[in-house]
């Protein structure tokens, strides 16, 4: 498994992170004290093992925080797994900035001692996993895509790999669009097997109508078009920082057409490497109507 362990400077933008992380794909958790590290990482082996984890540690914990305990716990598990340690640091005058904005206590305030002071403090605390790190990034002056962008790099992450997640759903237009899509594809112009007898019963997940669709020379032009055009659009939303994409593809109904091409596309992501999601809104929908016509004839 791979684990990435977030750690740093209270201020330096360990929750931004974590939250980038989980968008990319990664299962986080977050202000874990060090003395529950060892139960985390036996938890993620038995429940998740293909997903990469991030697990942020610092001096939240209070008096629980110890960076030494952080470190036992990863020295246990990296003969079997992948652990690294990203540190986020700041210089003093940034951090006593962001938490004059956010008015919010530090950590390890108490009655009588100053922010600054608490900033030494938890340096004090946190360098053994300083030294110990794999990655330190210092966030003074970073904006939230510049931070962003440093993470992926860091992380072993190249612009193509970045997770980008493609939804694509298949809807009848009888139903309304789907809200939630960026981009949407009308499909209603490919002859319709809904007006052939023999297979208007079937869906676009059986043969019968797949082989229809896709024996037209029009769907054969229309998907390399289509390929082409996703395949050119993909790169350009993940270099502008989008993490998740709706595609739409609508029909009449939802069942016929509209299924077909949402899993041609959906097999041409797949096959480039991409992380896709197939879902199909109105079919089931579909299917019931045809029965409850063939009741009412009946």
């Amino acid at each position: 498994m791979q684990f990435l362990i977030v750690t740093g400077l209270s201020g330096a933008g360990k929750t931004c992170v974590l939250r980038h992380l989980e968008d990319i794909g990664y299962q986080c958790m977050d202000n874990l004290p060090p003395l529950l590290l060892t139960q985390a990482f036996a938890l993620c082996e038995k429940v998740q093992p293909e997903q990469p984890v991030a697990l942020g540690v610092d001096s939240r914990s209070g008096a629980l925080f110890n960076a030494e305990a952080v470190l036992e716990a990863i020295d246990g598990v990296s003969d079997r797994h992948s652990v690294s340690i990203l540190f986020l640091d700041a210089d003093t005058d940034t951090l006593i900035d962001r938490y004059k904005e956010t008015r919010r206590d530090h950590p390890l305030m108490k009655r009588g001692k100053t922010l600054e002071a608490c900033i030494a403090r938890e340096r004090e605390l946190l360098q053994p996993l300083r030294e110990r790190a794999h990655h330190i990034l210092s966030t003074t002056g970073l904006k939230p895509r510049d931070l962003f962008d440093a993470v992926d790099r860091l992380t072993a992450q190249t612009q193509g790999q970045r997770a980008l997640h493609t939804d694509i759903m298949s809807f009848g237009y009888k139903r309304g669009i789907p809200r939630e899509s960026d981009l949407v594809f009308d499909v209603r112009f490919l002859p319709n097997p809904y007006y052939i007898k023999d297979i208007r019963a079937y869906t676009g997940l059986e043969a019968p109508v797949r082989d229809y669709v896709m024996g037209k020379e029009e769907t054969r032009a229309f998907l390399a078009h289509l390929y082409a055009m996703v395949d050119y659009l993909l790169p350009l939303y993940q270099r502008e920082g989008k993490r998740r994409l709706m595609i739409a593809i609508g029909c009449t109904g939802g069942a016929h057409r509209s299924v077909v091409i949402s899993e041609a596309l959906g097999a041409h992501l797949r096959a480039l490497g991409q992380t896709v999601n197939v879902t199909h809104r109105d079919i089931a929908l579909e299917e019931a109507s045809w029965s409850f016509r063939r009741d009412a004839q009946a």
